[in-house]
């Protein structure tokens, strides 16, 4: 995932060939290709007229048999105060045409808003590169996907300066459950990038195993790498209980409605030291769970956020990237949503 600083018009040029590229690797058409730079042009320009300035985070999904590319817009500004007002073309606070959210809505497969007065706001918009949906834009509403809402979604941010993120994440379903990994490769840029990779590469091979065997696994697997800090988190098949397992600062927690719930990860490096591989099983009936690198502080609430569980999981993803990253270490934040209480 590449974050662009949008602080200045001059910057909005980039945002929009930075996002090209990514379209123009995945196969994209000129048609998708153009609607890839619409939104990110649209998005970038808000940035600055409306959010005093922000970061956008461009990356290239997958969902079933598509590909396309992820564009989120993060600011601290004073947040939309009529938000399906500003979906309507012509409407503007900021003196222009007013086409900005219109068209951003109707360029892209899914758009979706989170916005607090006061706080900020966040816009996740994907623009389908290829696909069967890939030329269906603006055929119905952007914010409401007509396949099954995701339930997990994340952002992994490399330090400033990096060009790769030292951390990775996955999820996959299988017969014993939902399973979860994040993974932090020690320090950052390349080398840890290939720590934290081979971590998932190893957690698909044993994925079906018990949470322990798989610690074990990476524990042993990574012994050739710099080493990472990882965590497992395994959703009962029978949906009463998460067994969470971790090596290392890899952070993880349990949210539903106001009660927080934080889950242990023990001392150690997995592919160096690991005095004790233990898991841990939490009761669980639902909510949120967050997983997430030591690039985010540690503890935060989300008492600011009303109603950010129900939103897309990418983009209370990013909204925690945004306000809780400590921007020195590479930051990844993996929300799982399993019927959250409001």
């Amino acid at each position: 995932m590449q974050s662009l600083a949008v602080v200045e018009t001059s910057q909005i040029g980039a945002a929009r060939r930075c996002a090209s590229e990514i379209a123009t690797t995945l196969g994209a058409d000129e048609a998708a290709v153009g609607r890839v730079a619409i939104v990110a042009t649209e998005l970038a320009t808000n940035l600055i007229k409306h959010g005093g300035g922000g970061e956008l985070l461009l990356s290239s999904y997958e969902q079933g048999s598509a590909a396309g590319v992820e564009m989120i817009a993060l600011d601290r500004g004073r947040g939309i105060a009529n938000l399906q007002e500003c979906l309507r073309d012509g409407y503007s606070t900021a003196g222009s045409a007013g086409h900005g959210l219109g068209a951003i809505r109707r360029q892209s497969q899914l758009m979706e808003v989170a916005t607090w007065p006061g706080v900020g706001t966040a816009i996740l918009a994907r623009v389908v590169a290829n696909g069967a949906d890939a030329g269906n834009a603006g055929s119905r509403p952007a914010d409401i996907e007509t396949s099954q809402r995701p339930t997990y979604g994340f952002v992994a941010v490399p330090k400033t300066g990096e060009d790769v993120c030292g951390d990775a994440c996955c999820v996959v379903e299988t017969a014993v459950g939902r399973t979860a990994i994040v993974a932090d490769g020690l320090g950052h840029g390349p080398d840890a990038a290939i720590a934290a990779n081979e971590a998932i590469r190893l957690f698909r091979r044993h994925q079906a195993l018990p949470v322990p065997q798989i610690l074990d696994y990476l524990h042993a697997g990574l012994r050739a790498t710099r080493g990472a800090a990882v965590a497992i988190a395994r959703f009962d098949a029978g949906g009463t209980k998460i067994v969470y397992g971790g090596i290392g600062n890899i952070s993880g927690a349990i949210m539903n409605g106001p009660e927080t719930r934080r889950m242990i990860s023990l001392n150690g490096t997995a592919g160096h030291v690991a005095r004790r591989i233990q898991t841990f099983d939490y009761p669980f009936n639902g909510g949120v769970v967050v997983m997430y690198s030591d690039g985010l502080q540690t503890n935060w609430s989300l008492e600011r956020y009303p109603g950010i569980t129900r939103m897309h999981p990418t983009l209370f993803a990013a909204v925690a990237y945004r306000d809780f990253a400590r921007h020195r270490d590479d930051a990844t934040v993996l929300v799982i949503n399993a019927g959250a209480v409001a």
